[in-house]
């Protein structure tokens, strides 16, 4: 494989990765600008503080599947190097679209999405995870770190090495976006699932 493709399926995961798909699906909507509502951000949490749950569930399978897409095309044409850029390029497509001037998502979909493309068991840890901590806890950001967290020993568990290495990275900067959540969690005033 050439260093050209891998530059390539990086690129194309990028692009994909930077389809803002709350922003877009608000608009057509009709809704006002997902930016002026609550935390400001374009992912699926803050499309449900529009009352819109279909809006929300749409964002949150369009953020995911932009990343299994992505991963899996450029693991078709270029194997499984092509397939981890490609899974890097879409994170950061998310978390900093070249559209909305580098500000993105915090990325927990997305994460997901390139993770069902790479190796799909660890996604559905991933979704167990978030779910057991939600139940306890009605966090939704705790549950997406605690899950984030478990997610690259899990691979390293099951004899990934590449793709552990690469998780560590996302999870790095996932944990990174969401440091005013973890602020919140530490004093106390995070909000809670389901809370008004």
């Amino acid at each position: 494989m050439s260093d050209a493709f891998l530059i390539v399926a990086f690129l194309v995961g990028y692009l994909f990765g930077s389809i803002p798909f709350g922003l877009v699906l608000t608009k057509l909507a009709g809704t006002q600008d997902l930016r002026s509502i609550g935390s400001g951000n374009i992912g699926a949490t803050n499309v449900l503080r529009t009352g819109r749950k279909g809006l929300a569930a749409a964002t949150l399978i369009g953020d995911a599947l932009k990343g299994t897409v992505a991963v899996i095309i450029a693991g078709y044409y270029g194997g499984a190097n092509a397939a981890m850029l490609a899974a890097l390029g879409a994170f950061l497509g998310h978390l900093f679209p070249v559209w909305l001037k580098f500000q993105g998502g915090k990325g927990v979909a997305t994460y997901i999405g390139v993770l069902i493309g790479l190796f799909w068991p660890a996604a559905v840890i991933f979704c167990l995870i978030w779910l057991a901590t939600a139940f306890t806890s009605r966090y939704s950001s705790l549950s997406a770190l605690v899950a984030a967290f478990v997610t690259p020993l899990f691979l390293w568990w099951f004899g990934h090495p590449a793709l552990a290495s690469l998780f560590v990275v996302l999870t790095l900067l996932l944990f990174w976006k969401h440091s005013e959540n973890i602020r919140r969690l530490q004093a106390g005033t995070e909000g809670r699932i389901g809370a008004k």
